[in-house]
């Protein structure tokens, strides 16, 4: 099974961070890799359960599932339902936490999924720097801008 965790330290309070990040199918707004999603079936994008079907800009289809959800918390688990990437019982969380010296913010995304071992530091690339890490930094752009 493979292992990503990213981290990061946002300059700005976790309740607006969180206000931002908590939206799951928001991402198409920050995201540098996503090019247009969707909630199926009209649900809330904070229902456990609901899907959010999404292309990439590369073109990709993704399908993900939300799993759980916590505003107290501060953190949301999905995992992947359709994926054009070859790996198998993907799960993801994202999680905020506030740091109290100069109110800032730290950010975890980590995930665990099974690829084959021809695949794998490119898959690891690919959600660690590609997807979490750029997102952490395009997530910090956004919250400052609003």
């Amino acid at each position: 099974m493979a292992k990503v965790y990213v981290s990061g330290i946002i300059d700005a309070p976790v309740d607006k961070v969180w206000a931002y990040a908590r939206d799951y199918n928001g991402h198409g707004e920050w995201h540098p890799l996503i090019a247009q999603s969707d909630v199926e079936d009209g649900k809330p994008s904070d229902q456990v359960g609901c899907v959010r079907n999404f292309t990439t800009t590369s073109g990709g289809q993704l399908r993900e599932r939300l799993l759980s959800f916590s505003d107290l918390d501060r953190t949301f688990t999905y995992n992947i339902l359709v994926s054009p990437m070859p790996i198998e019982n993907y799960v993801a969380t994202f999680a905020v936490k506030p740091i109290t010296e100069g109110n800032r913010t730290f950010v975890e995304w980590y995930a665990t999924f099974d690829v084959g071992p021809e695949d794998e530091a490119r898959i690891r690339q690919q959600v660690g720097q590609d997807t979490f890490a750029a997102g952490i930094v395009a997530l910090e752009k956004a919250v400052k801008s609003r």
